[in-house]
């Protein structure tokens, strides 16, 4: 028999092929580069840890408060619509103005630093407590999917000074990020205080046994000299698909002197009118405005809503968070402060709210400026080339599909 030799086109052919096809086998591997890692614990690893708590049941943590686990069927068609179509209305019209930090040398009597979105250093009596810090470029799995920040951090997570705590609210992309974890492993020292469950996270990522502090609803640990109060938030928590199975929370920084609120990310609940009547009075609250949608009601606050919790709570000075840093909602990028600080006129409610990186001193906070109309909402699609935070377009899509699946399961 004879041997058949490729013509010399035949063998271009196959190598343009080739060629072709390993573009995305490359990017689909650099896509899930360290995915194992970063979706965290299993499920099994996280019950061994989660099983005694009275709000876990079946395998997994519940509300309080009866909270859907899915949009209403008469939201989910838009809500689909919005995630494929949408996803460009939340970002700014031009860039967001920083500011470098000004952080003295010993922590102040009561001041806050927002760094974006929830990430925030709290001064508490001379405490430093950094809540839900998030560095990373994407709040996602991928380092090539998911949304990317809006503006860059305004400080570099080495230049921080010594912190004596760290809170995370829940285990979702945006609060807990895995290469912000490992980064304060190795530049502090500060222990980390979470909610039940998502300890397991955490020492998969290399935290020290000695270093995580997991408390369920009511749980509280002094630090450093500071009370530190795990409370009710309404929401949900995960890493992928798999939902719920550890658990949310909202904290209580109480100093002898000076408490303060951080809400993390929760919808409205009757609990923040029991907290404020058991915890506070609060002299400083870090609440969520950003990234509500009618299909999540039950889980994201309005600014309305905002202003009504920061009441309940008995709070003095309002400052806004989990808004300006990501492209996670629907709603225009601006909206969200507008929103809140017409509500907070109306019921006379001070609020500070800070650039990114500005340093807020509460007992002494500064006239309210609009900063945020200047920078202003982008009306339609980015450039083309753009991707509305979420990545390549092929990324986008991929982001678009995992999101909506996350929605509506």
């Amino acid at each position: 028999m004879l041997a058949v030799v490729p013509s010399s086109t035949a063998r271009r052919t196959a190598l343009a092929l080739a060629a072709t096809l390993a573009g995305p086998a490359v990017w689909l591997a650099r896509a899930a580069w360290g995915l194992p890692t970063a979706l965290g614990a299993s499920q099994r690893e996280v019950q061994a840890y989660a099983a005694g708590s009275p709000h876990f049941s079946e395998g997994r943590f519940h509300n309080r408060v009866r909270t859907p686990a899915r949009p209403p069927a008469s939201a989910q068609r838009g809500l689909l619509r919005q995630v494929h179509e949408e996803r460009h209305i939340g970002l700014p019209a031009r860039p967001v103005p920083l500011h470098r930090p000004e952080l003295p040398a010993e922590a102040a009597e009561l001041a806050v630093t927002w760094f974006g979105h929830s990430s925030a250093l709290l001064e508490v009596d001379g405490r430093r407590v950094l809540v839900d810090p998030v560095w990373g470029e994407r709040v996602s799995p991928s380092p090539l999917i998911g949304p990317t920040r809006l503006h860059p951090v305004p400080l570099p997570l080495a230049d921080l000074p010594h912190v004596d705590a760290v809170l995370v609210s829940h285990d979702h992309y945006d609060h807990l990020d895995l290469p912000t974890v490992r980064a304060l492993v190795r530049t502090q020292t500060a222990p980390f205080v979470v909610p039940l469950g998502l300890g397991a996270h955490l020492r998969g990522w290399g935290v020290p046994e000695e270093r995580v502090v997991e408390l369920d609803w009511d749980g509280a640990v002094d630090v450093a000299g500071l009370t530190l109060t795990c409370t009710e938030a309404r929401h949900f928590s995960g890493r992928f698909l798999t939902r719920d199975t550890t658990l949310w929370a909202s904290w209580v920084v109480a100093g002898p002197r000076h408490r303060v609120f951080f809400g993390g990310d929760t919808g409205y609940t009757p609990a923040f009118a029991q907290i404020g009547a058991l915890l506070g009075p609060f002299d400083l609250t870090l609440l969520p405005v950003g990234a509500y949608n009618d299909a999540w009601a039950a889980i994201h606050m309005t600014p309305e809503e905002a202003v009504r919790a920061h009441g309940d709570l008995g709070g003095g000075l309002m400052v806004p968070v989990h808004w300006a840093t990501f492209n996670l909602a629907f709603h225009r990028w601006a909206e969200p402060i507008q929103r809140l600080c017409a509500a907070a006129e109306r019921s006379e409610v001070p609020v500070a709210v800070p650039r990114p990186g500005e340093r807020v001193d509460a007992l002494a906070p500064p006239p309210l400026t609009d900063w945020w109309s200047a920078v202003g909402s982008a009306a339609g699609a980015p450039a083309e080339g753009g991707d509305g935070g979420a990545g390549s377009s092929v990324a986008a899509r991929a982001a678009s599909w995992l999101t909506a699946r996350r929605l509506l399961d």
